[in-house]
């Protein structure tokens, strides 16, 4: 009877000595960070089906730069003013599907140029045709970079971080499939910012018009500087940009050019109009 007795007394102390440990747990403990990763391939994404390295990166700044609340819209239209060295290169309204189908361009000289899908135009015919092209697709292309990272004959490559104005940015090379655009044999290195994921800077060459010959666009590549971003229905666009001349080795060195933009504004498909007049002529390759 006397054992039993002590046995009990024995595990009514035991239980005691437990209830007060778990009473001394803290009991507003803040849950741990989630810190499990996203699991990619090195390979593009062959194998067990986890994203490549490269698609998460494009991912990451179409999310930064809100592509599909972009996309959502039919088009946008902006105005852009355009330097290089002191001198005007274009004062205009350009207005785009989102996707880049469909360009228009309104000079304050009163010419426009069109691009219906497949064909240049330009109105009215005596209009100064030098550079059109170029125009035609340039800036657009400028404007709507960070959605088109993925477009079809697009071959995007990480590269390894650059300095930007003294920060490091994480680097991807972008080039093109033979017969991609006007010209395929263009380049882009492009600078993001790691943090933000946003396109900060692209260093490119211009090919188009060199019949083959690519050595003087290699000589003299350029870069753009994306700045002042605002946002226009919570998307963020860069509202300056800088062009300036550019290095593998350096980086950007002496700005050459700059330009503004402003009055960015979504339109409904059938607020544009791509129409061609009957004063006008085609602006061939």
């Amino acid at each position: 009877m006397k054992n039993l007795l002590l046995c009990i007394i024995t595990l009514t102390v035991l239980s005691c000595g437990k209830n007060k440990k778990e009473e001394n747990q803290p009991i507003n403990e803040a849950p741990k960070e989630n810190t499990e990763n996203i699991a990619v391939e090195p390979d593009k994404g062959i194998g067990d089906g986890a994203p490549s390295l490269t698609n998460l990166y494009i991912k990451k700044i179409e999310e930064a730069h809100k592509k599909s609340e972009f996309l959502n819209h039919k088009a946008v239209s902006f105005n852009t003013n355009i330097f290089f060295g002191g001198k005007q290169r274009l004062d205009a309204k350009i207005t785009m599907l989102t996707n880049s189908t469909k360009i228009r361009i309104d000079k304050k000289d009163g010419s426009t140029l069109i691009y219906d899908g497949k064909k240049v135009f330009l109105s009215p015919k005596e209009a100064n045709d030098k550079g059109a092209r170029f125009d035609m697709f340039t800036w657009s292309y400028f404007f709507g970079l960070p959605y088109k990272l993925n477009d079809p004959g697009t071959k995007l490559e990480l590269t390894e971080p650059k300095p930007l104005d003294g920060v490091e940015h994480q680097t991807s090379s972008l080039s093109f499939e033979k017969g991609t655009g006007d010209a395929p044999d263009d380049w882009y290195v492009i600078y993001t910012d790691q943090l933000s994921n946003t396109v900060k800077a692209a260093a490119y060459i211009v090919t188009f018009g060199n019949n083959g010959d690519t050595s003087k666009a290699e000589g003299d590549p350029h870069a753009i500087y994306y700045k002042n971003f605002k946002t226009t229905e919570g998307i963020p666009f860069a509202t300056k940009w800088e062009f300036y001349e550019w290095t593998q080795e350096k980086g950007i060195t002496n700005k050459i050019g700059e330009a503004t933009i402003t009055d960015i504004t979504f339109l409904k498909a059938q607020d544009v109009s791509f129409k061609i007049s009957e004063n006008t002529k085609e602006i061939k390759l």
